[in-house]
């Protein structure tokens, strides 16, 4: 049985906030309300960050009770957290149906940054990664998403002091297979009316390779940063540790990215996970150069292995991560190395997997 099996009311319920402004001033008509309550409800649902429809206090009694028998905002809240030695928090959050999720806010001296999800689960099974072994439950809603990174902005101004600077699709789940959701929960959040209003230049989505979904991006114009998971220079290594590269090989990834970036003309960077005596070598480092010369990248994130219990990768040494790297700097490659945060709780690349019901 799901965690939403024993909420029977959501079957009948309706999420407030899949209306669009157009939508709430129909609605209104059909109550008898005036037009303007229309904006009203829209303001408190993307300006003011109700959580419930009783909290819109300029609304009258009877209107918020009309609103209430038929519909609800299914919030997102904290169900606990994590603080790790270097500052980092990892939250697990609680969905509206019992499901959870994890984020992460990554403060440094200059940033804060948090890491979100996209899905409950992933079905992607990406050997290295332990959300790839939960299976994917559900897709996270464009609402729920906006949440997450509400929930993480307040976070960091109550533990920082400052605003979010940059948010990366880098937690649960694959964001190109929640496409309308995700780019929704981007149109919200970077709405210069709304109360997020953060440019879509400080926003970085991550995707495991869905080269079909990659070309619409350009369709589509986006305007934040696209990063591929590579983690492999080549289709046959690729493929023993990333099975969605049998239906998307590096050839096909790689007219994606091109198609990207000539309708776009946006921000590309490679990430790279290190495996000892499997990706590491300076064999490797050739072959991804060559692979880098054939896309528009604008950095290759070089990044640290995160041990999780269901695989026996290893962190190579430090030697070898350093001369990897200065090979790829020698080819006049932009090449950064992406050390870990929060990898004492669990919260660092590829160790997301906190999932339950009530």
């Amino acid at each position: 049985m799901s965690p939403a099996d024993s909420i029977p009311y959501l079957c009948t319920m309706k999420n407030l906030r899949e209306l669009t402004l157009a939508d709430l001033e129909k609605l209104m008509a059909t109550l008898g309300e005036p037009k303007f309550r229309a904006k009203q409800v829209y303001e408190w649902m993307w300006e003011k960050f109700a959580g419930d429809i009783q909290s819109m206090t300029n609304l009258s009694k009877s209107l918020r009770e009309k609103l209430s028998e038929t519909y609800f905002i299914p919030k997102v809240k904290i169900h606990h957290s994590q603080h790790s030695e270097d500052g980092t928090i990892k939250n697990r959050l609680e969905l509206h149906d019992g499901y959870f999720v994890e984020s992460v806010l990554i403060p440094t001296e200059l940033r804060t940054t948090a890491c979100v999800s996209s899905q409950v689960g992933c079905s992607l099974s990406c050997k290295f990664c332990a959300t790839g072994y939960m299976g994917r439950k559900r897709n996270l809603d464009f609402d729920e998403i906006y949440d997450e990174v509400v929930l993480l902005n307040e976070q960091a101004l109550q533990q920082q002091g400052r605003k979010l600077t940059n948010i990366v699709f880098m937690g649960m789940g694959e964001p190109l297979l929640n496409y309308k959701n995700v780019m929704s929960a981007i149109d919200k959040i970077s709405d210069p009316k709304g109360g997020l209003a953060m440019s879509q230049k400080r926003i970085t989505v991550s995707t495991a390779g869905v080269a079909k979904m990659i070309k619409q991006l350009g369709d589509d114009q986006a305007k934040f940063k696209l990063a591929l998971s590579l983690h492999a220079p080549n289709d046959r290594k690729r493929k023993e540790i990333m099975p969605i590269n049998d239906t998307n090989n590096l050839i096909s990834l790689t007219e994606a990215l091109n198609y990207f970036y000539k309708a776009t003309g946006g921000e590309i960077t490679l990430e790279y996970i290190l495996f000892r005596n499997f990706n590491d070598s300076l064999k490797d480092a050739e072959e991804l150069v060559k692979l880098y010369r054939q896309i528009p990248v604008d950095l290759i994130n070089l990044i640290e292995y995160n041990p999780i219990e269901q695989a026996s990768f290893v962190k190579p040494d430090e030697d070898t991560i350093t001369e990897f790297s200065e090979y790829l700097e020698s080819k006049r490659v932009n090449v950064r190395i992406r050390r870990s945060r929060g990898r004492d709780i669990d919260a660092a690349c590829g160790q997301l997997a906190n999932i339950g019901g009530k």
